[in-house]
């Protein structure tokens, strides 16, 4: 009678809101979702819970639709005009995504095959990279892939933060000089312009926003997520990056709002419900495997920071953004992604910055760098190459 549906539930809602919990009380320093997966992962090797606890809480189904339904919202959230005005930054995410991806010749012959190429896209972004690699990996029967995905997904801002954070600073210290020296914010090569200021009018949905509710909301994602999955079987081409296409397109029509699930007011429930599609493969981890997937992960991450070291502050790419610092920490982006990039420039502001025009000419020159980096790798980008990585895998 205790062990219900309700009960399943409850202990899964129970793990997140302890990373939660964790997270805001340590200000981030502590992973919410490390906390969250090593909950699990741990209740899972000593019996502690069942296996199937995510079935028996009844987010199995939710979770194997909800995913298109986020990617395309994330699409609604996509902001044109700034991606192409930050075009710099978006190149240098990009080009940091690639050489993340072209080290897998490394990696493949130390980690495996499976294990890299279910590891490399969720490197390259976030949650739904995760849902979407370790989905096709459990699939195909490839556990411990699977099981490797989400561990690098765990771990993963506990590795990118500090880099971050480092080469962030590194460019506060010349922001601030620079300051002190001349009296101005320092302005690097080819940094875009302000937008121009003029007032537009409300677009189509601003103009009929009362007739955007909850269940409208709600029925567009669903419209949408059904043409994303016809198209994909119609072109072969995966459904979830015909969602993010989707979703973009019709953002910048103004037709819908954006951020669409967080204007329903239902982002919650379907984060907890595509967060839950990854918890099953730590089921599969026994404890011989442990040293193995450690190993792994280890090995995966030193091989990431040495080619971007390499690429970025070696070698000329860094020519794009005018600094090694700066692309260096936007090239970190893709292991943080939004809100975490958004804190990182704050305890920087915070920490380098000892006046108000020092910590606003600091923000200035950071905060739109790292969050259009975070925001175009993990919420757009990574989806993109997990659609086609996932094809690769091989049972």
């Amino acid at each position: 009678m205790i062990n219900n549906y309700f009960f399943y539930l409850f202990i899964t809602l129970l793990f997140f809101g302890i990373g939660d919990f964790l997270g805001v009380l340590t200000k981030a320093k502590v992973s919410s979702v490390f906390v969250s997966l090593l909950l699990f992962l741990v209740c899972f090797m000593t019996g502690i819970i069942p296996a199937d606890t995510i079935k028996l809480a009844g987010l199995s189904e939710i979770g194997s639709w909800s995913a298109l339904f986020i990617i395309f919202s994330m699409g609604t959230s996509i902001n044109l005009r700034e991606f192409i005005s930050e075009w710099r930054t978006v190149v240098t995410a990009v080009l940091s995504m690639l050489v993340v991806m072209a080290s897998a010749v490394i990696m493949i012959p130390l980690v495996g095959y499976n294990e890299t190429i279910v590891s490399v896209p969720i490197i390259n972004g976030g949650i739904v990279a995760t849902q979407i690699m370790t989905t096709a990996a459990m699939e195909k029967g490839l556990t411990l892939a699977a099981a490797l995905g989400t561990i690098v997904y765990a771990v993963q801002k506990f590795f990118g933060t500090p880099f971050a954070s480092y080469f962030g600073i590194r460019e506060a210290r010349w922001v601030v000089e620079e300051l002190r020296r001349t009296g101005k914010a320092p302005v690097l090569p080819g940094a875009a312009a302000p937008e121009d200021s003029k007032a537009k009018g409300p677009n189509f949905f601003e103009r009929h926003k009362k007739y955007y509710g909850n269940f409208v909301s709600l029925a567009i994602c669903g419209l949408f997520a059904w043409f994303a999955f016809m198209l994909g079987k119609l072109t072969g081409l995966s459904a979830t990056i015909w969602a993010l296409i989707l979703g973009t397109v019709v953002c910048a029509t103004g037709t819908v709002p954006k951020n669409i699930l967080k204007h329903s007011n239902s982002s919650g429930i379907f984060n907890v419900a595509i967060f839950a599609t990854i918890i099953p493969s730590l089921a599969k981890i026994r404890f011989e495997d442990l040293f193995v997937l450690g190993y792994a992960t280890i090995v995966l991450f030193v091989i990431t920071f040495a080619v971007l070291l390499l690429c970025f502050y070696v070698l000329p790419l860094w020519k794009i953004l005018g600094s090694r610092n700066l692309a260096l920490g936007v090239a970190a982006g893709q292991l943080l992604g939004f809100p975490a990039t958004y804190l990182i420039v704050n305890e920087i502001t915070n920490a380098v910055g000892e006046t108000d025009a020092e910590r606003q000419a600091i923000n200035d020159h950071l905060m739109p760098k790292y969050l259009v980096s975070g925001f175009a790798t993990v919420t757009s980008i990574s989806v993109i190459i997990a659609g086609f990585c996932q094809a690769y895998l091989q049972p």
